[in-house]
């Protein structure tokens, strides 16, 4: 490599100025400008776009909540012309685009009827709300009639977006060139000039005048980036060679740093692997009873309902509840609640302790027991002989109605491949048996 130049010699002969640091200035100022502006009216009109979807979201919450009953009645008492009268008067609703209602019927694909305010584009960018419809015959029933969606007019949220999106163009082009104009101003008259200074002494720096210090023609009061690069420069031409120096040595350092730092990161890895390891155990079971929790029981069910649909198998679920838990905590104290909700877990894995039965808690004095390759006869006699073994435990319960012990209402449900789609209908229709047995007088089981 050749020797390098002396700084004295380089600084000889400056490069020509090719265009003023102004000029430059406006340009790029000017540019900024340009993407600020298309950038601000971007997002701004993207919230504004989802202020409007959520405002009209509101108004089609609104309009369900008025028209959700008379509705649900209608369906109900199977008034074809209130039904007809009422989807009208949603339809004619400004927010709305189009109305779908959707009426099941038993063993056939429900019944659809539609209304549109023929304005809404063919492109749906406008929300949609789906609500299900439910009527109350009588205090406690709940039934299910229907479901209905409204869709929003695109039309409109398209019209309300335009006439907000001139008002944001107009402020936000106002907003640029005040800003532009600002910049320019503030940049000629407190850093063109001074920037020429340091360019010119930079110029004139060599070996010799390292020890001409730096001095910019302002007041002295003045305490911003302008003194802080003053200041620097002047730090860098006194302490230039002892930070090479330091420098070097810092890499050697450095070198040294990262070898440990590797070990350590290697160390600690293999320590987060480890923690994460149990982590994921500890959050699959309980920590009560060390059964299986929700988690577990969520990620099984569906493996186990796909296979009973896969290969024709029977598939039953018991779902079981602690008879007068509340009662018993309170008479007992909730350390003697937990030590029964083990013998509860140790009762139910004694009894159910096959390759894929699985026990799992919900949650509280809820479990569930899911049992592959079960009928509904043999899970009987399984949760009989669960309440059977659980008797013979004699846990003592103080104030229960049902008996002086603790007693379990297990609810059985089994698997009909006509009738059942997906787990959780499965799941439903034991919660359902679990009810009637409490209904019944509680300790029994139910299917």
């Amino acid at each position: 490599m050749g020797r390098p130049e002396p700084l004295d010699r380089a600084a000889s002969s400056p490069a020509p100025l090719r265009q003023s640091l102004g000029r430059r200035l406006v340009l790029a100022t000017l540019g900024f400008c340009l993407l600020f502006t298309v950038l601000a009216v971007g997002v701004r009109s993207w919230f504004a776009w989802g202020n409007a979807q959520y405002a009209m979201e509101s108004e089609l919450t609104l309009i369900d909540q008025v028209f959700r009953n008379t509705l649900s009645k209608a369906i109900w008492e199977m008034d074809s012309e209130a039904l007809t009268d009422q989807l009208d008067s949603v339809s004619r609703a400004a927010p709305v685009g189009r109305v779908e209602l959707q009426l099941p019927r038993t063993g056939r694909e429900p019944e659809i009827l539609t209304r549109s305010s023929g304005q809404n584009l063919a492109t749906q960018r406008a929300p949609t709300l789906s609500r299900t419809l439910i009527y109350e015959p009588y205090p406690g029933a709940r039934e299910v009639v229907g479901r209905l969606i409204l869709e929003g007019s695109e039309s409109l949220l398209w019209e309300r977006l335009y006439h907000q999106l001139i008002d944001i163009v107009v402020t936000q082009l106002i907003q640029s060139l005040l800003l532009a104009g600002l910049i320019m101003w503030m940049f000629n008259q407190t850093v063109t000039v001074h920037v020429r200074v340091i360019a010119r002494h930079l110029a004139q720096l060599s070996p010799a005048s390292l020890g001409k210090r730096l001095r910019l023609e302002r007041s002295a009061r003045r305490q911003d980036e302008l003194s802080l690069l003053e200041a620097g420069i002047n730090k860098l031409q006194a302490k230039l060679s002892t930070y090479l120096e330091r420098q070097r040595q810092d890499e050697l350092d450095l070198a040294a740093h990262r070898d440990r730092l590797a070990e350590l990161v290697q160390e600690r890895t293999a320590e987060l692997r480890a923690a994460n390891a149990r982590l994921e155990e500890l959050s699959r079971s309980d920590p009560l009873t060390g059964l299986a929790n929700r988690r577990q029981f969520d990620e099984l069910k569906d493996v186990e309902f796909r296979r009973a649909q896969r290969l024709n198998q029977p598939l039953t679920v018991l779902m079981c509840d602690v008879d007068h838990f509340k009662r018993y905590n309170d008479t007992h104290g909730h350390a003697a609640g937990d030590r029964c909700l083990k013998v509860v877990a140790e009762t139910l894995t004694s009894t159910f302790g096959r390759a894929g039965e699985l026990v799992a808690r919900l949650g509280g004095e809820e479990f569930v027991v899911l049992l592959p390759g079960s009928d509904q006869d043999s899970a009987m006699r399984a949760a009989e002989h669960v309440q059977q073994r659980l008797a013979e435990r004699a846990l003592s319960h103080g104030d229960s109605p049902v008996a002086p012990h603790v007693t379990l209402s297990i609810g059985l449900a089994a698997f009909d491949a006509e009738t059942m789609d997906r787990f959780d209908l499965l799941l439903h229709r034991a919660d359902e048996a679990l009810y009637r047995a409490k209904a019944q007088g509680r300790n029994r089981v139910a299917d």
